[in-house]
């Protein structure tokens, strides 16, 4: 155990005094033979030139993944592989640590896993088998937010000490574990420790001032992926996790810790996601308690736990949590520490002991090399708690999946807080006995009728459903194939109609995909299909709510906008299984008309279409007005594509690909139509980078939109009109004026980087950018603004104002309204050119974001048009909502605004509302003029 360089507690030192130290795990299980590694083994200094933790030096991922190699060849407890390529096509590498002779037998301890965690008829008594005869497995990451480098650099340190140690502690866990060692994030840890390692001068060294995002197109949002499975590192690690390998623990390495302390252990705060399985979160608690008892007996404080940090079991969208949806013990980490030393903080409220921070520590200088020790005895707390558990995390693993397949079996209820809230309504008035003392604990509760709880709480029409259909025949199929996907990736059972089948009287096609819940990770199911609604976290009346760690409502299945049925009851349909990731069934044309083709507007993979057909030069235009052609109705926004010589073979390949039909017609429908040419985008983003503005950027490519990155220093050059037809300015790329309580987000200065960075400096400014911005717009140029982007309709003097202000033009306070990350319901205008495509409702995604009041002149697209309009999350206050509009069109000169409130492409799940946006792409321009 290396020394620490702090202050230990009293009781740290105290249960040291006592034996507690951690090596006597092998001494009280029996003897362990020794496992020879062929020695010598390489340390990390003899491989890097300085040691993992030393102050001032980090070690980049090529650097890392030669050394993991040299281990592989020198030691036999480890084999490294790849998990597939990353973004940047560097192989993300996964090191598998054991025992030799587990090693030797590695394919059926997976296979064991594999079993358990699907269930798979498994008898109790052969699950009980299998379990004595597995091992367990554990996954440790690190490195997923690239920055949080003490996560980073303890993966390695922790796995040199597994394949090199001889201590009886590290010999039993590699006897009883497998243990799968992930580096997140390889592309980010190579860009910053490159970028903090090119200052010769070691106290010049920082990666504040990094130029870029740290994952390509999402940097710190790699961590809100884990449903959807777009970047391509969330599917490396989703397939080991929940279809290769079924690990019974996943330790997510994160920081920073909570203020004035070191690190934040489980277990977390209220609320909890009510579709969890209640043994993933006992057993998340056990490991906790056994990581933190791990700390104190080495003589480390400063663990929290619970109510010190703001860490809930309540979103799935985190490495961490969606482990939880699948009967994983997800563990999460926030630990400080970095290469540069740097001052614990002093915070009061911290030094006093609590059942929560039980080791308050003192401020000192807390050094990178600390970090990682403290990371290491975590790392050893968890496994030790592995080995110690091995049969028991087996079998549990097992029975929580047989528990929630029997739970998709029968009628099922979910008692949420509108289950509460219409508990206590229906006892209102009526309440059974007040105030009923409970001996000892010194308060009282309100006890209802219990009659009221069947009478209530299980409505039939409110049951669990058994399963959900998702018809062939709907209008953008395209995006229920790439829905199924992202189950299908995270590891969920989808099944696919081999042939037309009726249930509860409604006839499906073949092609129609069914998602039964009762399956291993039922709650998975649960959480993309059904509404999350979180509780009014609220501590007095009229005190702000307490904000969520992360989203209150995500549900993927309305946010995709896509069609579904939920069946309550039992039923059978002619179905087989989908085996792995799949592409919509290839489009055609339909019919031999000769003078051109019309394609629905309402799928997604339309603008594929059109993208295709305008870079091939060829003709594309929009029909204003529904129209039939070719034996179909279309609703207004149709594409209208004329024969021409090329015509057909382009077509025939975008369809194709994009799942979609066109039909051949013998004449034009008669319907007035918008011609669309080719247009040139300009995406704005930031130095540093900005996440939403890279979403966009990954979302154009997907699509084959034609753009550019385009910087402040670009816009404030002006002359925007003869490079750009429309720009898109993504959620943060406008901040608010800077104010002493407003800083504006720092940047660095040119000298302070390297040359080929400082034409991407600069913010946009209303004393720069703004004239050039009303000039663009004025000559013809289109504006698409996204969530705080819509500030520039006043900047440019549009009649758009907040609707969310009190009588005197103040913003509401956060006790008036407050919605954290929830998805809402909005009307449209589908007869607009911004909302051709789109039905009369839709699903937005809602962030406590703009809300607009349009004015004369300016046209409301999409709004609010209910008092609760609340579908999935939290809502406080949402009748502040009420008439406010979401998406507007307003014109200035020759040109257009579109403001958009709502993140319309968030995370690249919200693809019910992806058309408002590339509707504005195209309808701008198109319209200029006009």
């Amino acid at each position: 155990m290396r020394q620490q360089h702090f202050v230990a507690t009293a009781i740290g030192l105290s249960l040291l005094a006592q034996g507690m130290a951690f090596p006597a795990l092998g001494q009280t299980s029996g003897a362990v033979a020794a496992t020879p590694a062929r020695l010598p083994v390489t340390t990390p200094k003899a491989a890097y030139g300085f040691g993992i933790g030393d102050n001032y030096h980090l070690a980049n991922y090529s650097q890392m993944a030669s050394y993991w190699r040299t281990l592989e060849s020198q030691s036999d407890r480890m084999r490294v592989v790849s998990m597939g390529k990353t973004t940047e096509g560097r192989d993300q590498l996964m090191a598998i640590v054991s025992s030799p002779d587990n090693l030797a037998n590695l394919d059926r301890y997976q296979e064991i896993a594999r079993q358990l965690s699907q269930v798979e008829g498994l008898t109790d008594a052969q699950a009980r088998e299998l379990a004595a005869e597995g091992k367990a497995v554990v996954w440790i990451d690190g490195g997923l937010h690239s920055t949080e480098q003490v996560s980073t650099q303890q993966l390695t340190q922790t796995l040199y000490e597994m394949v090199s140690g001889q201590d009886p502690e590290t010999l039993k866990i590699l006897d009883d574990c497998i243990i799968l060692f992930v580096h997140a994030n390889p592309d980010g840890n190579e860009l910053v420790a490159d970028w903090y390692m090119r200052n010769q001068k070691p106290e010049d060294r920082e990666y504040e001032s990094l130029p870029r995002l740290y994952n390509w197109y999402v940097g710190h949002d790699n961590n809100r992926d884990f449903f959807m499975s777009n970047m391509k590192e969330t599917v490396n690690i989703n397939r080991v996790l929940y279809r290769e390998w079924f690990p019974q623990i996943v330790y997510n390495h994160h920081q920073s810790g909570p203020a004035g302390t070191v690190v934040f252990i489980p277990p977390h705060r209220n609320p909890y996601n009510y579709n969890l399985n209640p043994l993933v979160l006992t057993g998340l608690d056990s490991v906790g308690a056994r990581m933190l008892d791990r700390l104190i007996a080495e003589g480390k404080p400063g663990g929290v736990r619970r109510e010190y940090a703001p860490y809930t079991n309540w979103a799935g969208t985190t490495l961490r949590s969606n482990a939880l949806f699948h009967n994983s013990i997800g563990v999460i980490t926030e630990i400080i520490g970095a290469p540069s030393p740097a001052q614990l903080e002093l915070v009061p409220r911290q030094q006093l002991p609590t059942n929560d921070n039980l080791t308050p520590i003192p401020p000192q200088t807390f050094t990178f090399q600390d970090g990682i020790d403290y990371s290491v005895a975590l790392n050893r707390g968890m496994l030790n708690y592995a080995a110690s558990n091995r049969e028991h995390l087996l079998y549990s693993i097992y029975l929580m999946g047989k528990q929630n397949i029997a739970l998709g079996q029968k009628d099922h209820w979910t008692i949420n807080p509108r289950s509460i809230a219409a508990l206590e309504a229906a006892a209102e008035g009526g309440t059974y006995r007040q105030g009923v003392p409970r001996w000892g604990m010194g308060f009282a509760a309100d006890a209802i009728d219990p009659s009221l709880y069947d009478q209530v709480i299980r409505e039939p029409e409110t049951r669990d459903p058994r399963g959900y259909i998702l018809s062939a025949d709907q209008p953008d199929f395209p995006s229920v194939v790439i829905f199924m996907n992202a189950l299908i990736k995270s590891g969920l059972q989808v099944d696919r109609a081999t042939e037309a089948f009726t249930v509860g009287g409604k006839t499906y096609p073949a092609g129609s995909f069914v998602v039964k819940t009762a399956q291993p990770y039922r709650a998975q199911v649960m959480d993309m299909f059904e509404a999350q609604f979180h509780p009014d976290n609220i501590p007095y009346p009229g005190a702000d709510p307490i904000p969520p760690h992360n989203v209150t409502g995500y549900t993927l299945a309305y946010q995709m906008g896509v069609e579904f049925d939920r069946v309550l009851d039992g039923f059978e349909a002619p179905t087989a299984r989908v085996p792995d990731v799949l592409a919509p069934p290839p489009g055609r044309i339909v019919g031999v008309g000769a003078a051109g083709y019309v394609v629905s507007h309402e799928a997604n993979n339309a603008f594929l279409v059109q993208n295709r057909l305008l870079k091939a030069g060829l003709s594309v235009e929009w029909l204003t007005e529904a129209v039939e052609a070719g034996g179909e109705s279309f609703a207004p926004g149709a594409l209208w594509i004329p024969e021409a010589p090329g015509v057909r073979a382009t077509l025939e390949g975008a369809l194709r690909d994009a799942g979609l039909d066109a039909y051949a017609v013998a004449r034009k429908p008669d319907a007035p139509a918008l011609p669309m040419k080719p247009i040139r985008i300009g995406l704005v983003d930031l130095y540093g980078g900005v996440m939403q503005s890279g979403w966009n950027r990954w979302l154009f490519e997907s699509y084959e939109f034609p753009f550019e990155v385009i910087f402040p220093q670009q816009l404030d050059a002006g002359g925007l009109k003869d490079r750009y037809d429309v720009l898109v300015f993504s959620d943060e790329t406008v901040l608010e004026p800077p104010a002493p309580d407003r800083p504006r987000r720092g940047q660095p200065t040119p000298a302070a980087i390297p040359a080929e960075w400082r034409d991407k400096l600069g913010h946009v400014t209303e004393e720069k950018t703004v004239p050039r911005l009303a000039e663009f717009v004025k000559a013809g140029g289109a504006i698409v603004a996204i969530g705080s982007a819509t500030q520039l309709a006043e900047d440019l003097g549009v009649p758009v104002t907040d609707a969310l202000v009190d009588a005197n033009g103040k913003h509401l306070p956060r006790s008036e309204f407050f919605v954290p990350g929830s998805v809402m319901a909005n009307k449209v205008d589908n007869t607009q050119p911004l909302a051709f495509g789109l039905p009369e409702e839709v699903s937005v995604y809602y962030y406590n974001s703009p809300a607009l009041k349009a004015g004369e002149g300016a046209k409301p697209i999409a709004w609010f048009d209910s008092a609760e309009s609340l579908r999935s999350g939290w809502a406080w206050g949402q009748q502040r909502l009420e008439g406010a509009a979401s998406i507007v069109e307003a014109p200035l000169g020759a040109g257009k605004l579109f403001l958009m409130g709502p993140e319309v492409t968030q995370l690249g799940q919200s693809q019910g509302t992806y058309k408002f946006l590339f509707n504005g792409l195209y309808y701008g321009p198109a319209s200029a003029g006009r």
